[in-house]
Formats: structure tokens, sequence, C-alpha cells
């Protein structure tokens, strides 16, 4: 497999604690993949303070009913916090960062620490809402545009988690207009998916909708699917502005983890 390295933020809170449980069951007990949490300080902590940070990780960890192949790793360090887990992933070269989110169903305004690090980060991110539920991602949703994918290699961590958990994977045209796309459009987009994803790629559905989020979470309940992905804005050709918008919108209103691929 791909994936050898998750880094989690973690913070003691109802959000982390279910992002920490959804990496240690996403890991499994057999899995050589290392978690390492970072919990992120706005003032220097002590040594006292520190050893009773790490006892109460430990503490978490034994509540969990899965366990990993290798120890979840607990560090702590001082800063602002998206840059310092930024410097943290680079540091230690984390394959996937995994991060938890309360979310905001009411506003599509809302910033939070999530939503921020799923735009400025170079590596693929997995924002997991609190209250989903713990379970591997049998059937994953990758959203596209309607233009070809610019950097194929996105697809690769994609296709890291569809074998490791022998997913299928569905993929998702929202369109406005009364026409889709050109059929040699939709010809080099079909043969990419199917090279690039192999026989884990099951469908392409193209959906009209003139609101794009509200088209995916529906298509999300229609098919029961366990994981959201979707490509940044600069991997595609899309000249719409609303990319980031609707990658945001979607790390605050979506109801399963989303993994954004970059």
């Amino acid at each position: 497999m791909g994936i050898k390295n998750i880094l989690v933020p973690f913070d003691f809170t109802e959000a982390s604690l279910n992002a920490l449980e959804y990496a240690v069951n996403f890991v499994g007990p057999s899995r050589d993949i290392q978690i390492q949490t970072l919990y992120v300080a706005a003032m220097p902590t002590s040594e006292s303070e520190e050893k009773v940070l790490k006892t109460d990780f430990d503490k978490v960890l034994g509540s969990f009913k899965w366990k990993t192949k290798h120890k979840p790793s607990f560090a702590t360090v001082t800063g602002e916090v998206i840059s310092s887990i930024l410097e943290k992933q680079n540091e230690v070269d984390s394959d996937i960062i995994l991060m938890g989110t309360m979310g905001d169903k009411v506003t599509d305004e809302a910033i939070t620490n999530t939503s921020r690090l799923v735009l400025e980060a170079n590596c693929p991110v997995i924002s997991v809402p609190y209250g989903c539920p713990i379970k591997e991602p049998k059937d994953i949703a990758l959203v596209m545009g309607g233009e070809e994918i610019d950097d194929k290699k996105v697809l690769k961590t994609l296709l890291d988690v569809a074998r490791t958990f022998n997913s299928r994977v569905h993929v998702l045209t929202i369109y406005k207009e009364s026409v889709y796309a050109e059929d040699s459009v939709v010809d080099s987009t079909e043969n990419l998916l199917e090279y690039y994803l192999e026989h884990f790629y099951v469908e392409h559905a193209f959906s009209k909708n003139q609101d794009v989020e509200e088209g995916i979470l529906e298509y999300i309940t229609k098919k029961n699917i366990d994981l959201l992905a979707i490509l940044p804005r600069n991997h595609t050709r899309l000249s719409s502005p609303s990319e980031g918008r609707l990658t945001k919108l979607l790390t605050l209103h979506s109801e399963i983890p989303l993994l954004t691929l970059d």
C-alpha cells in the first residue's frame, strides 16, 4: 500500500477524538501504517503538562475497541494551528492528514481550522465530521468537473484507498447546462478513470443540478457513499472561481468523511 504515514491533529476535543478513532479503524490491526498525532498548544507547555497530556492520550487509545500494528505516537508543539500542522506534515512526510471537524450545517461562510487546512495543504486531507459512522470506506464517490484532470498522479491516493478496502469507486459529475460536454471529453475521461482506478471504478454518473453541492449530497444518500473525494481546482482545468468554495462547503456540510486529493 502506498499510504505509510498518517498525521492526525489532536487536541482532545470531541471532533479530534472521533477523527483519531476513525484513523485507528482506517489503519486496522495488521496494516503497516504509522499514525502520528500532533497537539498544537497556543502557549509553551511544561514537562509535567506534557506528561499529563501523554497519559491522557494513552487513556484515549485504551478506550478504543480497535488496535493498530504500530502504536500511534503523540507529539506536542507550540504555535499557530494550521502552520504547525503543515510544518509537521512536511517534517515527517505524511501521506495523508486526517483531521476532525464539527462542521457547520447552518452557515455557508464559516471558516474552521479544518476547512482552512483543506485549502492550504499540499497533500491529501481527510476531514472527518463529528458523529459520522466509524467504518471502512466500501463505497467512494469522486466528484469531477467537466474537464480532464491535468495531474493524473492525484488519483494515486484514491487508488491506494480503494485497494486497501476493496472499495467501489463511483464518479459523479454535476452540471448546470442542458448539454453536458463533448463526446471526446467524456470518452477521454472514461479511459483515464478505467486506467488509473483499475477494476475499482464502477460507474460515472452525470446529474443536472443548478446547486452543485445539493446534487453531491443527494448522490451520497442515494448510493450510501462512505467517503467523498474531491479534486482541488489546481488539478483541473475548471475555470470556475467557486471550486475552492465548493471544497470549503463540503468540508462544512458533509456528514461523511471528505478526501481532498492533492
